[in-house]
């Protein structure tokens, strides 16, 4: 067993790197930013940014700070997603990412619409449309 692991610190997988890296391509792209623009802005050569996004290339703990900080997030947004966040589908990372944009009360409805087709056991069986003729209806 390592030091890191007797002292409770789980080593970096691969899926924790990946995840990592889909996090910082995610933030630059919720933000419109071009990988140029990143770089210019860093300092980390655009080459660089590409292999990071793309899993291919580890971010040093100075990268992930000036990423960090360009992004407008704190640092622990990237390393606990990327450590907890790994069984969440993506588009349930996407609504989440949407819903903070909207007002509280958009936010309540948004809500009510997800229990509403929830209550209809999701998997697409949704309630037949107004007008539209029902088992109950044709009899």
């Amino acid at each position: 067993m390592g030091k890191a692991e007797q002292q409770g610190i789980s080593p970096p997988t691969d899926a924790r790197q990946r995840r990592l890296a889909e996090l910082l391509r995610e933030a630059r792209e919720y933000l419109g930013l071009s990988q140029q623009f990143v770089a210019e802005h860093t300092g980390i050569p655009r080459l660089a940014i590409g292999a990071i996004e793309n899993g291919k290339r580890k971010v040093e703990a100075l990268e992930l700070e000036a990423l960090a900080r360009l992004y407008r997030h704190p640092i622990t947004h990237f390393l606990d997603n990327a450590e907890h966040a790994l069984g969440e589908p993506a588009t349930v990372r996407a609504l989440a990412r949407e819903a903070r944009e909207l007002t509280e009360g958009d936010r309540d409805q948004v809500l009510r619409f997800a229990r509403f087709l929830k209550s209809y056991g999701g998997g697409g069986t949704a309630p037949p449309s107004p007008g539209t003729p029902t088992a109950e209806g044709s009899r």
